[in-house]
């Protein structure tokens, strides 16, 4: 018998209490409920494969482990082979396994073949896979081998990586499927999971567990998200020499908004320097409830990351912890940052998935990449709770597409499967025949998404908050700075749910009725917007509220409208007077506050 055959027979009691430190607030057994009853689920049913799909944060490394540790020990497989995206979730995986007494070699080589008998599995990433999967099939044919598919949907990123994965894992004895985002924007299946058509005839992935945000938040295993939304003026000039002024938020078309947002994100703007500044005054709010909160702003690019990073500097004093992907050091970095107490993380792009930093708390969304998948995964890791009360903030451009991922947090999503995708070259062709339709029906300048662009100036204005499918904000144009900024800026940093919610309300009605009263200064400065603009402002808060409700209860626009003008009396909106229109806006809060959806 070997080391690695003693080390199996020593876990035929299973894990027994699991890593404390990672159980929700509360919670005295070793595994969460979630686990416990997928645990029940898989162990009944015994099955090759098995896909769980659970919100980042939720533990499905602790899961995933817990089965290891259960076949181990039933002597029903032999070896653990896990599959992550990145070098530096190999590492974590291997650390995870070995507290649950699980060696794991991180440093396995597909070329060298072997590795010691110390160990009971190997961690690869799925490139090291695509490199020499028929090395590591060799591997699983020799042992009865547990494959765990780490964030599976990375298989499909490239044909290379799902045909690797498929090759090299399908003589497995078991096969363990895990993921935060079971949606892709291509239509590569992934492997060894299972499609079956919905209602509409379209071929969907089947999970065989789901534990989403909304039952993870209400059994207080993840934080609410608080999203702080901000607007602006910008300008840029294209490479014909046209100058074009736009405010983030307004309805432009989809070159426009993608113009628009990477000149809000330009370091030499004034838009991202306000908007990093007030992420640093609510990071320090939070810390005086919770000291060792840490913030991380997600960039765009290296170069973005960099001066990003000298303006956290200059508001904050300390200069924060830059990760870049191509750094040797980069994992060392991102492990010395959640050790310690610091206040700032910039990074581009790698620590939006898997990386497990739990004392993040506020986070930046400065980057161009808004896919839902790449938005899932980059809150995902500011939700991990630690204790009772918590709540993430994270601040984002008032982008439409944006709003809508925010609003729809709680929402679950499949991987839907379309036209087959037949060679390397064609795997983005799916997105981008989308993409050309939904821009054939707009009037939109047909040069300014494909020619370069220079960022002349932004300004940066508060806009609105979005927590629980509803909005919360002030009437008219919020500077940064400005105490009506503050208003949600200074929020305590440890509330319930519900408190969160009531104060959001009222804080907004506070503020509403401060500015009812008679004062000579603000008189003037609303006397400076014409009925038309005020009614245009009223309508515009109507719609985004009406859109948010529809985005939390499914509920059609339409419909709303007309409940509101039922309840509050009056005509249809576009003809409704400033008074008509601010109690729709009020009734419609109420209901955000006091209705639950099922």
């Amino acid at each position: 018998m070997t080391r690695g055959d003693d080390a199996a027979a020593h876990l035929a009691s299973g894990l027994g209490p699991a890593w404390p430190e990672r159980a929700a607030w509360g919670t005295a057994t070793p595994l969460r409920a979630w686990q416990s009853a997928a645990m029940t689920q898989y162990f009944d049913a015994l099955p090759r494969d098995f896909l769980a799909v659970a919100t980042p944060g939720a533990g499905k490394t602790t899961f995933a482990l817990s089965v290891a540790a259960e076949l181990l020990g039933r002597r029903q497989v032999d070896r653990i082979t896990i599959v992550a995206p990145t070098e530096h979730l190999k590492l974590q995986w291997s650390e995870a396994a070995a507290r649950a007494g699980i060696p794991i070699d991180p440093a396995y080589s597909a070329g060298k073949g072997k590795t010691s008998t110390d160990y009971l599995g190997i961690a690869v990433t799925y490139a090291g896979v695509a490199a020499n999967p028929l090395a590591l099939r060799i591997r699983t044919e020799r042992f009865k081998t547990l494959v765990i598919l780490d964030e599976v949907h990375h298989a499909g990123d490239a044909l290379a990586w799902g045909e690797g994965v498929r090759e090299a894992f399908e003589p497995a004895h078991r096969r363990l499927a895990l993921t935060g985002t079971p949606f892709r924007s291509d239509v590569n299946p992934i492997p060894f999971v299972s499609y079956a058509p919905g209602s509409d005839g379209v071929p969907r992935s089947v999970a065989d567990y789901t534990y989403g945000y909304a039952e993870a938040l209400g059994d207080r295993v993840v934080r609410p998200v608080l999203f702080m939304a901000y607007s602006g003026e910008l300008q840029w000039r294209t490479r014909a020499g046209d100058e074009i002024a736009a405010r983030l938020g307004e309805p432009l078309t989809k070159d426009l908004t993608a113009q628009a947002l990477r000149t809000a994100l330009d370091p030499e703007g004034a838009w991202i320097p306000s908007v990093l500044s007030a992420a640093d005054k609510r990071l320090s709010e939070v810390r005086r409830h919770v000291p060792d909160a840490g913030g991380l702003v997600i960039a765009t690019d290296q170069d973005s990351a960099r001066a990003y990073a000298r303006t956290l500097k200059a508001v904050s004093g300390a200069a924060p912890t830059v990760v870049l992907s191509d750094e040797k050091q980069a994992s060392k970095k991102i492990a010395d940052f959640s050790a310690g107490d610091s206040r700032w993380m910039v990074a581009v792009r790698m620590v939006s998935e898997g990386v497990d930093v739990p004392r993040l708390a506020v986070g930046v969304y400065a980057t161009t990449t808004s896919t839902p998948l790449f938005f899932a995964q980059a809150v995902g890791r500011f939700v991990r709770a630690r204790g009772r009360g918590e709540t993430a903030s994270v601040f984002l451009p008032s982008v439409p597409g944006l709003l809508t991922y925010a609003a729809e947090l709680e929402v679950a999503r499949d991987h839907v499967l379309g036209r087959k995708v037949v060679d390397e070259g064609d795997i983005f062709a799916a997105e981008n025949e989308l993409l050309a339709r939904a821009q054939a029906g707009e009037a939109a300048s047909a040069e300014l998404e494909a020619v370069p662009f220079e960022a002349l100036g932004s300004q940066a204005h508060f806009d609105r908050v979005l927590f629980d499918g509803a909005e919360f904000g002030h009437e008219g144009q919020v500077h940064v700075g400005s105490e009506e900024e503050m208003d949600f800026l200074g929020i305590p940093g440890l509330l319930e749910p519900d408190q969160m919610r009531q104060l959001l309300a009222q804080r907004q009605s506070d503020r509403r009725i401060k500015r009812q009263r008679p004062d000579p200064e603000a008189d003037s400065i609303i006397g400076e917007l014409t009925t038309h603009e005020q009614l245009a402002v009223l309508r515009r808060e109507l719609n985004g509220l009406v859109a948010a409700w529809h985005h939390r209860t499914g509920q059609a626009h339409g419909i709303t409208h007309a409940a509101l003008r039922k309840e509050c009396g009056g005509p249809a909106a576009a003809v409704a007077g400033a008074d008509v229109l601010r109690k729709r806006i009020d009734r419609l809060r109420e209901w955000a506050a006091t209705r639950k959806t099922s």
